[in-house]
């Protein structure tokens, strides 16, 4: 899903949803305000959906691979560019991903999606090689000891498990670590540094508490981006205080072109206590077309967004 922050914001443009006419009116701009921290060249955002894998391993209740099966393939044909699908971790410290291999045996791959996969560990990426994988996600984390809790290895084992597979990079706790506080961007920036050096197309950022301010945000973006250029970064952002939309839009400010978010708000983190879930997807479609009209003087012509932002 790619929208156009620097153009009017489309439900029917950006989604594959057959909506009732009402629902998919559009409206054309002839120029659109360019905002002055945006990149012309980089006019587009892309939606992550990370829903079926990060929004559901909190979940207590054993979910049936095939209600798992048909989410990721409901995503698919909305129109989603990457839908993240399972993890191959070990069922002891993460049973609701104990099902990993018949989810990726049973979903429907578009060719114009990717369906990458968390691998924590050498065993958990050559299971991910057997069932098919094409794309697969390694872990870091700023703060060292949360990257034990949550994936039983160190910073170094865990961004050095890769077979010239397409790699998505993730560093968690890159403002706050539910065991050592805050955290310092420079931490951030030298984990980074690393996953880009293993060849990581793409780093996702992630505030996996949800204790990040729009301030610290954009502390920590610039700091990264000095290392990595923020052509290769992404946001990844927890609500548990209601700063997530607020901390996205710091983001888009500071050049981000890419969004994790998660269908219905789902997810928290098994290691996290009291952490919330991604930001819904929903609300990020909703924000950002509010944001660029915010940006172009004008009301949202969704309806849609009317009625969500209304709510809140």
């Amino acid at each position: 899903m790619f929208l156009n922050p620097l153009s009017t914001f489309s439900l029917r443009s950006s989604l594959r949803f057959r909506l009732p006419r009402a629902f998919s009116t559009t409206r054309r701009v002839s120029k659109a305000k360019t905002l002055p921290s945006a990149d012309a060249s980089r006019p587009f955002v892309k939606i992550v959906e990370v829903g079926p894998r990060d929004g559901l391993q909190n979940e207590k209740t054993l979910i049936p691979a095939a209600v798992k099966i048909s989410l990721i393939n409901q995503l698919t044909d909305a129109g989603l560019p990457v839908v993240e699908a399972t993890s191959f971790v070990s069922p002891k410290w993460v049973p609701q991903m104990g099902d990993a291999k018949q989810v990726m045996a049973g979903i429907t791959r578009s060719p114009n999606v990717s369906y990458p996969v968390l691998t924590p560990n050498t065993k958990g990426l050559e299971a991910a090689i057997a069932a098919g994988a094409e794309e697969v996600a390694i872990f870091g984390a700023a703060s060292e000891s949360f990257s034990q809790k949550n994936i039983n290895c160190s910073i170094a084992e865990s961004i050095q498990e890769q077979a010239g597979l397409r790699v998505r990079g993730y560093v968690s706790c890159v403002v706050g670590c539910p065991y050592e506080g805050k955290i310092d961007p420079q931490a951030v920036a030298d984990v980074a540094g690393r996953l880009a050096a293993l060849g990581c197309y793409e780093i996702s950022l992630g505030d996996t508490i949800g204790v990040g301010r729009p301030s610290e945000i954009r502390a920590m973006i610039e700091a990264v981006s000095k290392t990595v250029p923020v052509e290769k970064l992404a946001i990844h952002c927890h609500d548990t205080y209601g700063q997530a939309l607020a901390n996205i839009y710091a983001s888009l400010e500071a050049g981000i072109r890419v969004v994790d978010s998660s269908v219905a708000g789902l997810g928290g983190c098994p290691y996290a206590k009291g952490a919330t879930g991604n930001v819904a997807t929903e609300d990020v479609l909703a924000g950002i077309g509010q944001w660029i009209s915010n940006e172009l003087g004008r009301p949202t012509g969704s309806r849609v967004g009317r009625a969500l932002l209304a709510k809140k």
